[in-house]
């Protein structure tokens, strides 16, 4: 696994798998995330993204349809409304 500790990243991309921030802050970091191994340990994140793939993206999917998390609403969408695809 490869550690970061005590650092600041701005502006950058990580894959969040196989990675440890250890003290660290991100600033406008994009975050890749598919389910693995990970450790963060007394970092902030600082107006980052975090962008889901394959299993991590699939349970965040049913965690949203089982309403352990709720839906993003879209605008014009009525709260607690779900649009369904057809």
């Amino acid at each position: 696994m490869r550690v970061h500790r005590d650092k600041t990243f701005t502006n950058q991309e990580f894959t969040a798998e196989e990675v440890a921030f250890i003290n660290c802050q991100l600033r406008d970091c994009d975050l890749f995330f598919s389910g693995g191994d990970f450790d963060w340990q007394g970092t902030n994140f600082v107006n980052c993204r975090f962008h889901f793939r394959g299993p991590a993206k699939n349970t965040i999917a049913l965690c949203q349809q089982i309403g352990m998390i709720p839906l993003p609403q879209t605008q014009g969408q009525m709260p607690g409304t779900v649009q369904k695809a057809n």
